[in-house]
């Protein structure tokens, strides 16, 4: 395939900062957008304007955020100013299609992250953008392959939408049947996180694994942060550990019906070590703990939903550490988790396990849908 780059079809227009006295909260002036924090599903969102702008975009231009997170994008809804955390790209149209850029740069995210430089904040400059290479293709082409992702990526947001629709159907059902748990609207009895389960540490003494002694396949599990995700457990990724180090820890080591929990770093994520996962053998590090729940005091499932629904407020006001959030064992005792009756726990907890077989479905077509975006991005861009 023949490739021009960026610089040819399009006319690069990169932000700058405008004077901070121009900047005003009551409209006068252009709308200004710094970055992609002001960036909403397909147009910014206006929060500030600016009285003596510096650099301008015009209606329809594609914004690209060039400061960390790099590649972010929307179009200019009007005339409005740009920091130095955005770029202008006004496509020509006369040999480029402006969607068939925007999803071409969509294409090249990891490629211009892997760009920038930068020790605190990565970003890219003028000349990252210019050279970025377009494939040499007729408008008919570029229109054809852009209704084609169009198509295919209203069809992932809508699965996206039916997803948390799913998500909200379950947490107001939690509301109708025991109310808003971080009120007690309906004043359940409540008992401290500490009363209702067991907890217990990860292994951190002298035998914990050594960086060598972790492989790709092994007699038991290792999780890391990355296989307890905010969906539950993800095992894309995976570290195992021989036997014989498995027998010299201590501690750690799952049963089924266990729920673990990160406790720092991306701090609440739940996962439920029920007997469909494929793993015999598993520990959990050091980011982490083990939840073994009072069977008679609350239901795992229940307990997940709820922890989930006071997860916001466990971080503000429980969890400690600006540069990474922590939630150690002895905060946990200042988490209050509803009590009521346990039968009434496990009606709520079959309603979501009946949810979650439709939300299984959903995801299943999500990713059969974002395989075959994917694979178009990288036939259509490289």
């Amino acid at each position: 395939m023949k490739y021009v780059t960026l610089k040819d079809v399009c006319t690069i227009n990169m932000g700058q900062s405008p004077d901070s006295d121009s900047y005003n909260d009551n409209g006068e002036g252009v709308p200004f957008f710094q970055g992609n924090a002001d960036f909403g599903e397909r147009y910014p969102v206006t929060r500030k304007w600016c009285s003596a702008p510096t650099k301008m975009a015009a209606p329809e231009d594609i914004l690209i955020s060039v400061r960390a997170p790099i590649g972010a994008m929307n179009y200019a809804k009007e005339e409005c100013c740009i920091g130095r955390g955005l770029a202008a790209l006004t496509p020509d149209k006369t040999k480029v299609s402006p969607k068939f850029i925007f999803w071409l740069l969509k294409g090249k995210n990891a490629e211009l992250n892997s760009k920038g430089t930068g020790s605190t904040f990565k970003a890219i400059g003028r000349k990252v953008l210019e050279e970025t290479k377009v494939p040499d293709i007729s408008l008919e082409k570029q229109l054809e392959h852009s209704e084609t992702l169009e198509k295919i990526y209203a069809v992932i947001q809508h699965r996206k939408s039916e997803l948390q629709m799913l998500d909200d159907l379950i947490k107001a059902r939690f509301v109708e049947m025991f109310g808003d748990p971080i009120i007690n609207s309906f004043g359940i009895d409540t008992k401290s996180m500490t009363d209702v389960c067991e907890i217990i540490d990860g292994d951190r003494g002298k035998n914990y694994p050594t960086a060598d002694e972790f492989s790709d396949e092994g007699y038991c599990l290792f999780l890391n942060a990355k296989n307890v995700t905010s969906t539950g457990f993800n095992f894309a990724t995976c570290m195992f550990v021989t036997k014989e180090k498995d027998e010299v820890l201590r501690k750690g080591k799952l049963s089924r019906g266990d729920v673990v929990l990160t406790t720092r770093g991306t701090l609440g994520n739940l996962a439920f070590y029920t007997e469909d996962i494929p793993f015999e053998h598993v520990r959990i590090n050091s980011g982490m703990v083990i939840l073994r729940m009072k069977q008679d005091v609350v239901d795992e499932v229940y307990f997940i939903e709820q922890f989930k629904m006071q997860l916001a407020d466990i971080r503000e006001k429980i969890a400690s550490g600006s540069a990474q959030p922590q939630l150690p064992i002895s905060a946990m005792n200042k988490i209050n988790i509803l009590t009521p009756n346990i039968e009434k726990q496990r009606q709520f907890a079959d309603f979501v396990r009946k949810v979650d077989k439709s939300k299984v479905a959903v995801q299943k077509a999500l990713d059969e849908t974002q395989l075959l975006f994917d694979s178009l991005m990288q036939k259509y861009f490289g």
